[in-house]
């Protein structure tokens, strides 16, 4: 029985979306209920607390709060805090529960599969080429670990995705006109500025069909051109210049002049720099064949793009992707080199999936009839092959101490609930189920100096997450033995550093210790 006869090409087109949504979601659900303790713990747990500082302290998406350096607020130079704010508005109507971050992210993930279904579908004109698309992004490692994480990537990467195809939309179907699709297109865009500036890495290809479609003179000459880029990049300027006229600390900008630059400065000022920026960029490809796209992704990808090149295939489809690949392959080198972290790669993630998903269709165009059924075994190998690597590199990302999880959770029992903490340890997802305001800092590098000015804005506590490396500066050790310590027998000893309880004869050891130590004897606290 012919199977078309029963159910349209469509429908059964939709069964298997339908089917790779289930199977997406199925991939997205492990560990769902983990602590946000496990990987990108610092990420999740900067974006879980500002989420929980919406809902308790500033219900105002534009005055994003993280829990440390001192007392709040204590508002973050960032992107658009897209999900936080969603996370928040659920707390406001649950109560506060991390797994609000994880679904939201979850259902963006899934979004992302659905609107790449429909991209590859019109692109190369194939349900094929959707279905394969959408099933790629739905298996690839990267995509189904990060796509359950409490942080913005994903919610980037569906705005970018989004902002590409009703771009391309606009350009081709509608001429690239003033009209409903230029607003929609214009709006995703600027939506996934916001969600997180690397979403600028769309607006390359976007320009590229452009280009495709009306050649250099017609798109230099169109005002659509200059009011859509205007439109795409004027909301995300106006708002960092608010959020970085407000912020006590600046990532984005930070980072970009104490990192980005210089190191990308000395690539091309040294044969060392080069080198050292090159080796960067390779160990860069190898986390997104690792653990974002998985081997049998990234061979595929490679795969796709030699097809490519062979047929000499010239279209704004190709146009298209050649210019998110450089585009991608750009902002790895300059930002990926540094910082070394592989969800940075998200934005070529849909990229490979839809390249892919356009391989497929075409080989699945030219292959005889006959030999369609060795093709599709193929692929489905090839899928066993993927999820069985992808699963493998990505299992260690699940894990998380429980004994650290329990030890926080723990302090936000017995500490004085509007405490002032100084946390001797670097994680903002400690910090987070410490469940108090505060300082995070290397207990190895701050000085009785920093303590004293943290107490002197209101700071009660200092928590040794890692006593041992207390111990070893040994400065701040022997301060800290004028306050009494709350819990002797605990893993995190809690000095209490009110100055009201400084023991009795503190100043006294103080200054022989001192003394011991200008001359070279230094003495045991």
């Amino acid at each position: 029985m012919d199977v078309q006869r029963i159910i349209s090409p469509n429908r059964l087109w939709l069964l298997a979306l339908g089917t790779t949504l289930v199977l997406g979601l199925a991939l997205r659900l492990q560990g769902i209920h983990n602590p946000i303790l496990d990987h990108p713990g610092w990420r999740q747990g900067d974006t879980a607390a500002i989420a929980r500082n919406f809902a308790t302290l500033d219900f105002n998406i534009f005055h994003p709060q993280t829990d440390y350096d001192g007392p709040p607020p204590n508002y973050v130079e960032l992107e658009l805090q897209i999900l936080p704010f969603l996370a928040a508005v659920l707390y406001k109507v649950f109560g506060i529960h991390e797994v609000f971050g994880r679904l939201i992210s979850i259902g963006f993930s899934l979004g992302t599969i659905a609107v790449l279904a429909y991209f590859a579908r019109w692109m190369f004109a194939s349900r094929v080429a959707g279905f394969v698309a959408a099933l790629s992004f739905a298996i690839y490692p990267g995509a189904f670990y990060y796509g359950r994480t409490f942080t913005p990537d994903t919610t980037m990467t569906f705005f970018l995705t989004a902002a590409v195809f009703a771009s391309a939309r606009w350009i081709v179907d509608d001429e690239a006109r003033f009209g409903r699709a230029f607003w929609i297109a214009a709006a995703l865009s600027a939506t996934a500025l916001l969600a997180k500036p690397v979403a600028i890495v769309g607006l390359v290809p976007i320009a590229a069909t452009l280009i495709a479609k009306r050649g250099w003179g017609g798109t230099l000459r169109a005002p659509q051109t200059y009011a859509f880029f205007a439109l795409a990049l004027a909301p995300y300027l106006a708002y960092d210049t608010y959020v970085r006229s407000i912020a006590e600390w600046h990532w984005a900008s930070g980072i970009t002049k104490l990192h980005v630059l210089p190191a990308l400065r000395a690539a091309f000022m040294s044969l060392a720099g080069f080198e050292a920026k090159f080796d960067a960029f390779h160990h860069a490809l190898g986390m997104l064949a690792d653990t974002m796209i998985g081997r049998v992704g990234f061979v595929l990808l490679v795969s796709a793009c030699i097809v490519t090149v062979w047929t000499r295939q010239r279209s704004q489809s190709n146009a298209l992707l050649w210019a998110w690949l450089a585009a991608g392959l750009a902002y790895a080198y300059v930002v990926v080199t540094v910082e070394r972290v592989d969800y940075y790669l998200y934005p070529l993630v849909p990229l490979a999936a839809l390249w892919t998903g356009g391989m497929a269709s075409a080989v699945w165009r030219n292959v005889p009839a006959r030999n369609r059924l060795i093709f599709a075994a193929a692929g489905v190998v090839a899928i066993a092959g993927e999820l069985w690597t992808g699963l493998h590199a990505v299992a260690p990302y699940y894990d998380y101490s429980k004994t650290v999880y329990r030890d926080a959770k723990a302090l936000d029992t017995t500490l004085p609930p509007q405490a002032l903490v100084v946390m001797g340890h670097y994680d903002p997802s400690v910090l987070y189920y410490i469940n108090r305001k505060g300082w995070e800092e290397d207990a190895y590098l701050w000085t009785p100096f920093d303590e004293e000015s943290a107490i002197a804005k209101g700071a009660r506590t200092f928590v040794a997450v890692e006593p041992r490396r207390l111990e070893r500066n040994v400065e701040l050790y022997a301060w800290l033995q004028r306050f009494p310590v709350a819990n002797q027998d605990a893993r995190w000893p809690v000095y209490e550093t009110d100055p009201a309880k400084i023991l009795p004869g503190a100043e006294q050891r103080w200054k022989a210790f001192r003394r011991a130590e200008k001359a070279h004897h230094p003495m045991s606290p």
